[in-house]
């Protein structure tokens, strides 16, 4: 176990230094070793923490919070496993800081940069690319079989190509149909039990700037969590990371893909046939609504630091390329 392995006072003493606008700079330096939308990925960069990789959520006001969503956190992660996803080792530790938010460290086996996919498919030909999404599907159904068979009690899944990485990964590796996959992104434990929602979505808007809050809750915030229990959404949206990952040529090669395994081996969900232009029409969309959404979050933080005079304490992303 991992757990084992992380010295909780120093989590502590790293975040007491943090520098959330340079995490390289701070007291303990950090090494960014990938961006989110919503988050920052990064190693410690001290002896014993090289094989972790962690993510920092600040987000919690009191000891209660915190504990609900580290149960949350352990069961959504222990759940996956059991239908058949492969999660690499994990763990999380809680801080306490002397003043401002309580802040939990999500932490999870650190696994070769190259077997990440979005990196991946750029190292290997288009029928390997076609392989692997197949593979990626494969690994989703497992969790909207489960849902499926277990209505009002279900998981949502974030399948971007990012999320997975390539079990044993080795230089030159082939992707085939037994190639095993690792399930990354558990740390927003998306579940419901009896119909409701077990992650407190308030959580989440935190992060977001306090005059768009209202705005997100009310036309937003909804939709976004429950698209990832829409297996069709789910499928829309791990195609349109292609144009993310400066890969847009494959889009309608996968669309084709994901069209044929949606007949061969989905055909009980009933989902309706892909195509090309609604996966286009849909990026545009989510990609302008993530321009405007990081713009505001970097206005919040001037304002914190350089009108209000007040930390800012998330650590936002770099520009990410589209």
């Amino acid at each position: 176990m991992i757990k084992d392995q992380i010295d909780s006072n120093h989590i502590s003493k790293f975040e007491k230094g943090l520098n959330p606008f340079y995490p390289e700079k701070s007291l303990i330096p950090a090494k960014i070793i990938g961006y989110g939308e919503m988050s920052t990925i990064f190693v410690i960069d001290t002896p014993g923490h090289e094989g972790l990789a962690y993510k920092r959520m600040p987000i919690f006001l009191n000891s209660a919070e915190m504990k609900n969503y580290e149960l949350l956190f352990n069961e959504y992660n222990t759940l996956l496993s059991s239908i058949g996803l492969d999660i690499p080792a994990f763990a999380s530790v809680m801080v306490i800081p002397d003043k401002g938010n309580m802040v939990i460290y999500n932490a999870q086996k650190r696994l070769p940069s190259k077997s990440i996919c979005n990196a991946l498919i750029h190292d290997i030909d288009d029928a390997s690319i076609k392989t692997l999404i197949l593979l990626v599907l494969r690994e989703m159904k497992k969790v909207f079989d489960y849902n499926a068979a277990n209505p009002g009690n279900e998981f949502g899944i974030d399948g971007q190509i990012s999320n997975w990485a390539v079990e044993g990964w080795t230089e030159g590796v082939e992707i085939t149909d037994t190639t095993g996959l690792f399930y990354l992104d558990t740390s927003t434990p998306l579940m419901k039990k009896g119909g409701r929602e077990q992650l407190n979505s308030e959580l989440f808007l935190r992060s977001t700037p306090s005059f768009l809050r209202w705005v997100i809750r009310l036309f937003f915030l909804k939709e976004v969590m429950n698209r990832y229990y829409d297996f069709r959404k789910v499928i829309i949206d791990l195609i349109a990371n292609f144009h993310k990952e400066q890969k847009s040529e494959m889009i309608p090669g996968l669309v084709e893909t994901a069209n044929r395994f949606l007949t061969e081996e989905c055909r009980g969900f009933g989902i309706a046939p892909l195509t090309a232009d609604e996966i286009d029409d849909y990026y545009k969309e989510d990609a302008l609504i993530w321009r405007i959404y990081l713009a505001f979050r970097k206005i919040d933080r001037f304002l914190h630091l350089k009108i209000l005079n007040k930390p800012y304490p998330y650590i936002l992303p770099g520009n990410i390329k589209r």
